[in-house]
């Protein structure tokens, strides 16, 4: 999912490389896919995908880490999806009509649709599954308000609304509305999530909670000879040192997370392609206000003002990244150009004098273990704050630990990122703001009644002006009250076997793998 400031020799020590973009560009048929293969597909292989985390549950409605996500949309499919700029564009919905006053859409799915056991898709399908995602709500909760969802045939669903809300087909686009067989086919939800059954390019072959998933393409895929592989699997590799080892040694077709550090001499390797594309993932350093120092307003903000982001950015980066001063990347629609608190550190010392705390104090900073990126922002982060007298113990632990730890709440500081799942501002917003919401404004349990108010504006605001504004103010007041720094915003960069074709990231940071193809 980077704390304070960078002094300059800090900076100094570390070293910077150049690097060049390779941007992915869109396919007609599938977000986030290359349209530049070198020769004809070929079918059949597997391919071996290293990834950081095993794939523990395939409940769409329930998850919300990208380890769950990103093998979650190989299996479900929503109404409509995005392309590589955040366009939605149609997916198992052909089409849809939206009636004047904004309050009624009616999609119309494709014809023929079928799910991987073969049975047909039908809107019945459709509204059952929305159905269920609004009775269980989950971590990425469909917060339109939903008057009505109506089959109205087999291949027309209505949903009408109670008020316009503008979000809605950029929430729909999310993976957690995908579409699943009313009444789950047949079987108890527990029966039918660990053998799920969806429209998407993969099905799943063998699943273990704690290691390697195994994919085989669907047969019934609505897109005609794809996937073009047989297999897919889904390989744990925790450390990314050793997943780039693994690549360049053969045992894997690709990999995901490739570290900044790497990327130059990954490009220079005649048998590895570089992918890269923008990306809605936001580097960010979140405060537990819960805890008595990060509850404190003046030691957030004398935090913020000790950290030159520009320099940490340059530093753990090196170069593949844009500093930024919001949690909106620039790569979704109303991201602002805020004044921010950094670089200051006289400033710093004079908010820190105004705290409760003004001697400073000693807390945690929680990381994941394996990322070399974050270890390295860390100890820039824990050198940074020094000078005010706080001293920051890095706490390194493994990824599943990690996010046990900030879902419980128990943890002072953490490095983490903010990921939209759709290309609408509203869904970062909500996540981050929401003290009501399921994480608790990201895990922070930060509360503005401006904000909320102002967000809920947001919603109901029409595309334009006013809606710019509105965000513009909820952006600003998160850079004065400080609940988290945002740093940087990342690219997706995914490496590749040269044998492997078509293997190229979504702007969320997925792939879904059914244009990938593999040289004889």
């Amino acid at each position: 999912m980077t704390l304070t400031r960078l002094t300059s020799r800090v900076a100094a020590a570390l070293a910077v490389l150049a690097l060049s973009a390779c941007a992915a560009a869109p396919s007609a048929t599938t977000p986030g896919a290359s349209t530049s293969a070198p020769a004809t597909p070929q079918r059949g292989g597997t391919i071996t995908y290293g990834r950081a985390a095993a794939v523990t549950s395939f409940d769409l409605n329930n998850q919300i880490t990208a380890n769950n996500a990103f093998a979650i949309d190989k299996v479900f499919e929503p109404l409509v999806s995005f392309d590589t700029t955040g366009k939605i564009v149609p997916w198992l919905a052909e089409k849809w009509d939206v009636s004047s006053d904004q309050l009624t859409y009616a999609f119309t799915l494709r014809e023929g649709l079928q799910f991987s056991d073969g049975t047909p898709v039908t809107a019945r399908d459709a509204k059952f599954s929305l159905e269920r995602h609004l009775e269980v709500e989950g971590p990425l909760p469909l917060q339109a308000p939903i008057a009505d969802i109506t089959a109205t045939d087999d291949r027309t669903l209505t949903i009408s609304l109670k008020s316009a809300y503008t979000p809605f087909l950029s929430e729909l686009s999310g993976f957690s509305n995908g579409i699943f067989p009313a009444g789950f086919g047949g079987r108890s939800e527990k029966e039918f999530f660990a053998a799920p059954v969806g429209t998407g390019p993969w099905v799943v072959e063998s699943w273990d909670p704690s290691g390697d998933t195994t994919f085989r393409a669907n047969p019934h895929y609505w897109q005609q000879g794809k996937p073009y592989a047989d297999t897919l699997v889904y390989k744990v590799v925790a450390d990314d040192t050793q997943r780039i080892q693994q690549l360049q040694a053969g045992q894997l077709s690709g990999i995901e997370n490739v570290a900044p550090a790497t990327i130059a001499s990954l490009k220079a390797d005649p048998n590895v392609t570089v992918s890269e594309l923008g990306s809605w993932e936001v580097e960010q350093v979140f405060f537990n206000t819960q805890n008595a120092y990060f509850a404190d307003r003046h030691v957030r903000r004398a935090i913020a003002l000790s950290l030159d982001r520009d320099a940490l950015t340059q530093a753990v980066t090196f170069g593949a990244a844009q500093t930024v001063k919001t949690l909106i990347p620039p790569t979704i629609q109303y991201a602002a150009d805020v004044k921010a608190l950094d670089n200051d550190p006289a400033a710093a010392k004079e908010e820190l004098a105004a705290s409760a705390f003004p001697q400073g104090f000693t807390a945690t900073l929680l990381i994941a273990s394996g990322n070399s990126v974050r270890t390295q922002e860390a100890q820039i982060i824990q050198e940074a704050v020094k000078p005010l007298g706080i001293t920051l113990k890095i706490e390194s632990v493994e990824l599943n630990d990690f996010r046990e730890r900030f879902f419980a709440y128990k943890f002072d500081a953490m490095i983490n990122s903010g990921q939209s799942d759709a290309p609408d501002p509203d869904g970062l917003i909500a996540f981050q703001t929401d003290p009501e919401g399921f994480s608790k404004s990201y895990w922070t349990h930060y509360t503005n009644d401006r904000v909320t108010a102002l967000a809920a504006q947001g919603r109901a605001t029409p595309d334009g002006e006013e809606r710019a504004r509105i965000y513009a103010e909820i952006q600003q007041i998160l850079a004065d009250d400080v609940p988290y720094i945002p740093l940087y915003n990342t690219k997706n960069v995914v490496a590749s076997l040269a044998s492997v074709h078509g293997l190229t990231p979504r702007i969320n940071g997925s792939v879904l793998f059914q244009d990938v193809w593999l040289a004889p």
